[in-house]
Protein backbone atom coordinates (compact mmCIF):
# COMPACT_ATOMS: atom_id res chain seq x y z
CA UNK A 1 0.00 0.00 0.00
CA UNK A 2 1.33 3.44 -0.95
CA UNK A 3 2.49 5.73 1.86
CA UNK A 4 0.06 8.65 2.40
CA UNK A 5 1.45 12.05 1.39
CA UNK A 6 2.77 14.39 4.07
CA UNK A 7 -0.05 16.83 3.37
CA UNK A 8 -2.67 14.14 3.77
CA UNK A 9 -1.12 13.02 7.05
CA UNK A 10 -0.98 16.64 8.21
CA UNK A 11 -4.69 17.09 7.50
CA UNK A 12 -5.44 13.80 9.26
CA UNK A 13 -3.37 14.93 12.24
CA UNK A 14 -5.39 18.13 12.68
CA UNK A 15 -8.65 16.28 11.88
CA UNK A 16 -9.40 18.75 9.12
CA UNK A 17 -12.83 17.23 8.49
CA UNK A 18 -13.91 18.33 11.99
CA UNK A 19 -13.84 21.95 10.84
CA UNK A 20 -17.53 21.28 10.20
CA UNK A 21 -18.18 21.69 13.94
CA UNK A 22 -17.32 25.41 13.98
CA UNK A 23 -17.74 26.54 10.37
CA UNK A 24 -21.57 26.43 10.36
CA UNK A 25 -21.69 28.84 13.31
CA UNK A 26 -19.43 31.27 11.45
CA UNK A 27 -21.68 30.91 8.42
CA UNK A 28 -24.80 31.50 10.52
CA UNK A 29 -23.23 34.62 12.07
CA UNK A 30 -22.56 35.81 8.51
CA UNK A 31 -26.22 35.36 7.55
CA UNK A 32 -27.37 37.11 10.73
CA UNK A 33 -24.92 39.99 10.28
CA UNK A 34 -26.18 40.56 6.75
CA UNK A 35 -29.86 40.32 7.69
CA UNK A 36 -29.84 42.51 10.80
CA UNK A 37 -30.09 46.24 9.95
CA UNK A 38 -27.29 48.53 11.00
CA UNK A 39 -28.13 51.19 13.61
CA UNK A 40 -28.89 53.71 10.87
CA UNK A 41 -31.21 51.16 9.22
CA UNK A 42 -29.07 50.23 6.22
CA UNK A 43 -28.19 46.64 5.30
CA UNK A 44 -24.68 45.27 5.64
CA UNK A 45 -22.88 45.26 2.32
CA UNK A 46 -20.64 42.22 2.24
CA UNK A 47 -17.99 41.94 -0.45
CA UNK A 48 -17.27 38.52 -1.98
CA UNK A 49 -13.74 39.04 -0.64
CA UNK A 50 -15.14 39.16 2.91
CA UNK A 51 -16.71 35.71 2.49
CA UNK A 52 -13.41 34.34 1.19
CA UNK A 53 -11.61 35.94 4.14
CA UNK A 54 -14.02 34.33 6.64
CA UNK A 55 -13.34 30.90 5.15
CA UNK A 56 -9.57 31.46 5.16
CA UNK A 57 -9.58 32.67 8.77
CA UNK A 58 -11.76 29.82 10.02
CA UNK A 59 -9.72 27.07 8.38
CA UNK A 60 -6.35 28.64 9.18
CA UNK A 61 -7.15 29.44 12.83
CA UNK A 62 -8.40 25.95 13.57
CA UNK A 63 -5.40 24.41 11.79
CA UNK A 64 -2.96 26.48 13.84
CA UNK A 65 -4.68 25.51 17.08
CA UNK A 66 -4.78 21.80 16.25
CA UNK A 67 -1.17 21.70 15.07
CA UNK A 68 -0.02 23.50 18.22
CA UNK A 69 -2.08 21.08 20.29
CA UNK A 70 -0.32 18.10 18.75
CA UNK A 71 3.08 19.72 19.32
CA UNK A 72 2.31 20.64 22.93
CA UNK A 73 0.85 17.20 23.73
CA UNK A 74 3.36 14.98 21.91
CA UNK A 75 4.85 13.53 25.11
CA UNK A 76 1.43 13.19 26.75
CA UNK A 77 -0.01 11.49 23.67
CA UNK A 78 2.92 9.09 23.56
CA UNK A 79 2.17 7.90 27.10
CA UNK A 80 -1.56 7.47 26.54
CA UNK A 81 -2.49 4.15 24.87
CA UNK A 82 -5.49 5.82 23.22
CA UNK A 83 -3.37 8.48 21.51
CA UNK A 84 0.03 6.80 21.13
CA UNK A 85 -0.72 6.09 17.46
CA UNK A 86 -1.13 9.75 16.55
CA UNK A 87 1.18 11.06 13.87
CA UNK A 88 3.77 12.81 16.05
CA UNK A 89 4.25 10.20 18.79
CA UNK A 90 4.18 7.44 16.16
CA UNK A 91 6.92 9.19 14.17
CA UNK A 92 4.84 9.57 11.02
CA UNK A 93 5.43 13.33 11.12
CA UNK A 94 8.29 15.30 12.64
CA UNK A 95 8.07 18.30 14.96
CA UNK A 96 9.89 20.45 12.41
CA UNK A 97 7.29 19.68 9.74
CA UNK A 98 4.34 20.33 12.04
CA UNK A 99 5.92 23.56 13.30
CA UNK A 100 6.34 24.86 9.75
CA UNK A 101 2.74 23.88 8.97
CA UNK A 102 1.50 25.76 12.05
CA UNK A 103 3.51 28.88 11.13
CA UNK A 104 2.19 28.85 7.57
CA UNK A 105 -1.37 28.53 8.84
CA UNK A 106 -0.79 31.40 11.29
CA UNK A 107 0.44 33.57 8.42
CA UNK A 108 -2.61 32.55 6.42
CA UNK A 109 -4.84 33.63 9.30
CA UNK A 110 -3.15 37.03 9.49
CA UNK A 111 -3.52 37.48 5.74
CA UNK A 112 -7.19 36.54 5.99
CA UNK A 113 -7.71 39.15 8.73
CA UNK A 114 -5.96 41.78 6.61
CA UNK A 115 -8.42 41.18 3.77
CA UNK A 116 -11.14 42.89 5.84
CA UNK A 117 -9.33 46.24 5.70
CA UNK A 118 -10.27 49.09 5.95
CA UNK A 119 -12.05 47.43 8.90
CA UNK A 120 -9.04 47.14 11.21
CA UNK A 121 -10.75 45.16 14.01
CA UNK A 122 -9.95 41.65 12.66
CA UNK A 123 -6.27 42.42 12.16
CA UNK A 124 -5.99 44.10 15.57
CA UNK A 125 -7.55 41.08 17.26
CA UNK A 126 -5.70 38.44 15.24
CA UNK A 127 -2.71 37.87 17.56
CA UNK A 128 -4.75 37.79 20.81
CA UNK A 129 -7.21 35.38 19.17
CA UNK A 130 -4.40 33.06 18.04
CA UNK A 131 -2.83 33.16 21.50
CA UNK A 132 -6.14 32.25 23.13
CA UNK A 133 -6.77 29.41 20.67
CA UNK A 134 -3.33 27.93 21.25
CA UNK A 135 -3.55 28.49 24.99
CA UNK A 136 -6.19 25.77 25.23
CA UNK A 137 -3.51 23.15 24.58
CA UNK A 138 -1.75 24.11 27.81
CA UNK A 139 -4.86 24.60 29.95
CA UNK A 140 -5.28 21.02 31.17
CA UNK A 141 -1.93 21.28 32.88
CA UNK A 142 -3.36 23.73 35.44
CA UNK A 143 -7.17 23.86 35.29
CA UNK A 144 -10.12 21.49 34.93
CA UNK A 145 -11.85 24.33 33.08
CA UNK A 146 -9.86 23.38 29.96
CA UNK A 147 -13.10 22.11 28.40
CA UNK A 148 -14.67 25.53 28.84
CA UNK A 149 -11.55 27.10 27.36
CA UNK A 150 -12.06 24.98 24.25
CA UNK A 151 -15.73 25.93 24.14
CA UNK A 152 -14.94 29.63 24.34
CA UNK A 153 -12.23 29.22 21.70
CA UNK A 154 -14.72 27.82 19.20
CA UNK A 155 -17.32 30.38 20.25
CA UNK A 156 -15.04 33.18 19.06
CA UNK A 157 -16.02 32.28 15.49
CA UNK A 158 -19.43 34.04 15.41
CA UNK A 159 -18.12 37.00 17.43
CA UNK A 160 -15.15 37.51 15.12
CA UNK A 161 -17.30 37.18 12.01
CA UNK A 162 -19.73 39.73 13.41
CA UNK A 163 -16.96 42.22 14.21
CA UNK A 164 -15.42 41.68 10.77
CA UNK A 165 -18.67 42.37 8.90
CA UNK A 166 -20.21 44.99 11.21
CA UNK A 167 -17.10 46.66 12.59
CA UNK A 168 -18.35 50.23 12.33
CA UNK A 169 -21.63 49.35 14.04
CA UNK A 170 -19.84 47.52 16.87
CA UNK A 171 -17.49 50.45 17.45
CA UNK A 172 -20.39 52.91 17.44
CA UNK A 173 -22.60 50.76 19.66
CA UNK A 174 -21.07 47.71 21.41
CA UNK A 175 -24.57 46.34 22.07
CA UNK A 176 -24.76 45.60 18.35
CA UNK A 177 -22.58 42.58 19.16
CA UNK A 178 -25.20 41.03 21.46
CA UNK A 179 -26.79 38.58 18.94
CA UNK A 180 -23.33 37.19 18.15
CA UNK A 181 -22.55 36.90 21.87
CA UNK A 182 -25.76 34.91 22.40
CA UNK A 183 -24.85 32.56 19.55
CA UNK A 184 -21.30 32.32 20.91
CA UNK A 185 -22.58 31.39 24.38
CA UNK A 186 -24.58 28.55 22.85
CA UNK A 187 -21.48 27.32 21.00
CA UNK A 188 -19.36 27.51 24.16
CA UNK A 189 -21.84 25.47 26.20
CA UNK A 190 -22.29 22.91 23.42
CA UNK A 191 -18.57 22.36 22.87
CA UNK A 192 -17.81 22.32 26.60
CA UNK A 193 -20.42 19.61 27.13
CA UNK A 194 -19.30 17.24 24.42
CA UNK A 195 -15.60 17.77 25.20
CA UNK A 196 -16.28 16.76 28.81
CA UNK A 197 -17.93 13.57 27.57
CA UNK A 198 -15.03 12.87 25.20
CA UNK A 199 -12.51 13.40 28.00
CA UNK A 200 -14.11 10.57 29.99
CA UNK A 201 -12.04 8.19 27.88
CA UNK A 202 -8.89 9.52 29.58
CA UNK A 203 -10.18 9.79 33.14
CA UNK A 204 -7.73 7.26 34.62
CA UNK A 205 -4.79 8.45 32.52
CA UNK A 206 -5.36 12.11 33.41
CA UNK A 207 -5.41 11.25 37.12
CA UNK A 208 -2.23 9.20 36.86
CA UNK A 209 -0.40 12.01 35.01
CA UNK A 210 -1.73 14.83 37.18
CA UNK A 211 -3.63 16.40 34.28
CA UNK A 212 -6.68 18.51 34.97
CA UNK A 213 -10.07 17.56 33.53
CA UNK A 214 -13.67 17.43 34.70
CA UNK A 215 -13.75 13.58 34.59
CA UNK A 216 -10.49 13.37 36.53
CA UNK A 217 -11.83 15.71 39.22
CA UNK A 218 -15.48 14.64 39.46
CA UNK A 219 -15.47 11.16 37.98
CA UNK A 220 -17.35 10.02 34.90
CA UNK A 221 -20.78 10.23 36.53
CA UNK A 222 -20.19 13.77 37.72
CA UNK A 223 -18.74 14.70 34.32
CA UNK A 224 -21.85 13.44 32.53
CA UNK A 225 -24.07 15.51 34.80
CA UNK A 226 -22.02 18.64 34.13
CA UNK A 227 -22.08 17.92 30.38
CA UNK A 228 -25.86 17.51 30.48
CA UNK A 229 -26.18 20.85 32.27
CA UNK A 230 -24.05 22.50 29.58
CA UNK A 231 -26.20 21.07 26.81
CA UNK A 232 -29.41 22.11 28.55
CA UNK A 233 -27.90 25.58 28.85
CA UNK A 234 -27.15 25.62 25.13
CA UNK A 235 -30.80 24.96 24.29
CA UNK A 236 -32.00 27.67 26.68
CA UNK A 237 -29.55 30.21 25.26
CA UNK A 238 -30.65 29.48 21.69
CA UNK A 239 -34.26 30.05 22.74
CA UNK A 240 -33.29 33.57 23.85
CA UNK A 241 -31.83 34.61 20.49
CA UNK A 242 -35.09 35.54 18.67
CA UNK A 243 -36.13 37.92 21.47
CA UNK A 244 -32.71 39.58 21.50
CA UNK A 245 -32.77 40.21 17.74
CA UNK A 246 -36.40 40.16 16.54
CA UNK A 247 -35.37 41.76 13.24
CA UNK A 248 -33.77 38.45 12.26
CA UNK A 249 -37.25 37.04 11.74
CA UNK A 250 -36.54 33.74 13.47
CA UNK A 251 -39.78 31.78 13.69
CA UNK A 252 -41.23 28.31 13.68
CA UNK A 253 -38.47 26.77 11.53
CA UNK A 254 -35.87 27.97 14.02
CA UNK A 255 -37.85 26.75 17.03
CA UNK A 256 -38.42 23.38 15.35
CA UNK A 257 -34.66 23.13 14.86
CA UNK A 258 -34.08 23.90 18.54
CA UNK A 259 -36.46 21.09 19.46
CA UNK A 260 -34.61 18.73 17.14
CA UNK A 261 -31.27 19.79 18.60
CA UNK A 262 -32.55 19.12 22.11
CA UNK A 263 -33.66 15.65 21.02
CA UNK A 264 -30.28 14.99 19.40
CA UNK A 265 -28.45 16.02 22.55
CA UNK A 266 -30.63 13.68 24.61
CA UNK A 267 -29.83 10.95 22.08
CA UNK A 268 -26.13 11.75 22.42
CA UNK A 269 -26.34 11.26 26.17
CA UNK A 270 -28.18 7.97 25.63
CA UNK A 271 -25.51 6.67 23.25
CA UNK A 272 -22.80 6.82 25.89
CA UNK A 273 -22.88 6.32 29.63
CA UNK A 274 -20.24 6.69 32.33
CA UNK A 275 -19.68 2.93 32.28
CA UNK A 276 -20.08 2.46 28.50
CA UNK A 277 -18.08 4.71 26.17
CA UNK A 278 -17.96 2.30 23.22
CA UNK A 279 -20.12 4.52 21.00
CA UNK A 280 -18.44 7.79 21.93
CA UNK A 281 -17.17 8.44 18.38
CA UNK A 282 -20.70 8.10 17.03
CA UNK A 283 -21.99 10.50 19.67
CA UNK A 284 -19.09 12.93 19.28
CA UNK A 285 -18.69 13.15 15.52
CA UNK A 286 -21.97 12.14 13.89
CA UNK A 287 -24.50 13.73 16.24
CA UNK A 288 -22.57 16.96 16.72
CA UNK A 289 -22.06 17.51 13.00
CA UNK A 290 -25.83 17.18 12.52
CA UNK A 291 -26.41 19.70 15.32
CA UNK A 292 -24.17 22.38 13.81
CA UNK A 293 -25.24 21.96 10.18
CA UNK A 294 -28.91 21.59 11.13
CA UNK A 295 -28.93 24.84 13.08
CA UNK A 296 -27.25 26.67 10.20
CA UNK A 297 -29.79 25.42 7.65
CA UNK A 298 -32.87 26.06 9.80
CA UNK A 299 -31.85 29.47 11.15
CA UNK A 300 -30.49 30.53 7.76
CA UNK A 301 -33.78 29.72 6.04
CA UNK A 302 -35.75 31.50 8.74
CA UNK A 303 -33.56 34.60 8.49
CA UNK A 304 -34.04 34.89 4.75
CA UNK A 305 -37.76 34.13 4.86
CA UNK A 306 -38.52 36.30 7.91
Amino acid sequence: MAQPSKLRMMLEMIRFSHTIFALPFAALATVMAIKLPLPEGTAVRVRPLDLVAILICMVAARSVAMAFNRLADQAIDAGNPRTAGRHLPAGLLGRHEVTIFAILCAVGFLVGCALFLPNWLPLAASIPVLMFLCGYSLAKRFTAAAHLWLGVALSLAPICVWAALRGSAVLADPSDLLPAVILAAAVALWVTGFDIIYACQDEAFDRSEGLQSVPARFGAKGAFRIAAACHAGMVLVLLVLPSVAPALGLGWIYYAAIGSIAALLVYEHCLVRPDDLDRINQAFFQVNSIVSVGLLVAAGIDCWMG
